[in-house]
């Protein structure tokens, strides 16, 4: 559904991209990223989050923690992440960022109380009191107090599968009490996921109970005396800050917003430009059909089933589109096969367009600058972690 889009919105990236591949330049199983792009996405989000009085910080996951990319987001105004596990935060403090959040959707182990609290998180997320004792121990130790946010679920409220947890909302002011008791803690607000989701039966963005919940629980501590924190990530971007910010949200945290690849981008023409795209090449043929490099196939499920398309040729002007099949996600993704309208040669380039969670996949990660300048050059090579690879 991306290739579509990326195709129309952001072609000087398409026509970069194949040049850079051709030469030699690009990887085959990566992920390309227009840094321009990007820069320019953070500075609408930052913008729009400046508007509202939100705080703004970025998910990088999906986009292997990429250094570079953390580096283009911050030019853009979001100099802060917030890190799904105890991985990502090592990752994005090494890029330089700081680490606005930690233990939201991953709990810190026990065994790394310790190393995340040197990282000095602005917001632990917890979802039980035991593992606010052992990192508000560990912060006293170090002479510091830690501001944790509990995630609250409530009846109704809805979660993927294995994501559920949380304290009872109804509980919150025990909540707020039990962890001020601690030494070393400082309660600090709350958090949900996901706040919004898209609806495929309206192509819009909604509310989720869990919103509402989260609302209602920001109301009661208000009116205690409290002034919360409002943490409340998904699908977020420029288009539905407002929504949030009128349900009392105080944090929202970009993630495919950054590369314009939520899924109501596909559906509207928003101010995000889409700015990722994965890279292979035709490595052979079998049975009249193409077979092209894997390794990052991993494509986000937000959609029901639809056909997969790759872009095939040496560049941008002549290439084909065609239609591609990719392993199931109970196998490994070595190639996608490809329908030959025509005959595709070997090396040709191959372009996919999704929505990409690189760090689950074993893609290289190409971040590419100068595209807005019509100056393109890789700006480097990492590995779905962050780190920096040596390549070819």
């Amino acid at each position: 559904m991306f290739l579509d889009l990326i195709r129309r919105r952001n072609p000087a990236f398409v026509e970069a991209v194949f040049a850079l591949h051709q030469a030699g330049e690009l990887p085959s199983g990566a992920f390309a990223i227009d840094l321009d792009a990007v820069e320019a996405n953070a500075r609408a989000l930052a913008g729009e989050a400046r508007r509202l009085g939100l705080e703004i910080f970025a998910m990088t996951k999906q986009v292997g923690r990429n250094p570079a990319f953390i580096a283009a987001a911050a030019r853009g105004g979001i100099d802060a992440c917030v890190a799904v596990d105890t991985a990502d935060a090592r990752a994005v403090v090494a890029a330089g960022s700081r680490l606005a959040h930690v233990g939201h959707l991953v709990q810190v182990p026990f065994a790394e109380v310790a190393a995340i609290e040197a990282l000095r998180p602005a917001n632990w997320t917890v979802y039980a009191l035991e593992r606010a004792v052992t990192a508000a121990a560990q912060a006293a130790r170090a002479g510091r107090t830690q501001e944790f946010l509990a995630r609250i679920c409530g009846p109704g409220d809805v979660f993927y599968r294995t994501q559920e947890g949380g304290f009872p909302a109804d509980d919150v002011l025990g909540v707020a009490e039990d962890i001020d008791a601690l030494d070393g803690a400082r309660f600090a607000g709350v958090t949900t996921f996901p706040a919004l989701l898209f609806d495929h039966e309206t192509r819009a963005v909604r509310a989720t109970p869990n919103l509402v919940t989260l609302e209602r629980a920001a109301q009661r501590l208000a009116a205690a005396g409290l002034l919360p924190r409002v943490n409340g990530p998904g699908t977020t971007s420029c288009a539905v800050m407002g929504i949030l910010a009128d349900h009392g949200v105080t944090q929202v945290e970009p993630g495919h917003g950054l590369t314009g690849t939520t899924a109501l981008h596909v559906f509207e023409d928003l101010v995000e430009v889409p700015a990722v795209c994965y890279v292979a090449e035709i490595s052979h043929h079998h049975a009249g059909e193409a077979y092209a490099t894997g390794g990052g196939f991993y494509v986000d499920p937000i959609f029901p089933d639809y056909q997969v398309r790759a872009l095939v040729g040496r560049d941008a002007a002549q290439a084909t589109l065609v239609d591609a099949e990719l392993q199931s996600p109970a196998g490994i993704d070595y190639h996608a096969m490809l329908q030959q309208p025509r005959p595709l040669a070997i090396g040709e380039t191959t372009i996919f367009g999704f929505r990409p969670q690189i760090f689950v996949t074993r893609a290289l990660v190409a971040p590419v600058a100068g595209v807005g300048g019509g100056r393109p050059r890789v700006a480097g090579i990492w590995a779905a972690d962050g780190s920096e690879v040596a390549w070819p």
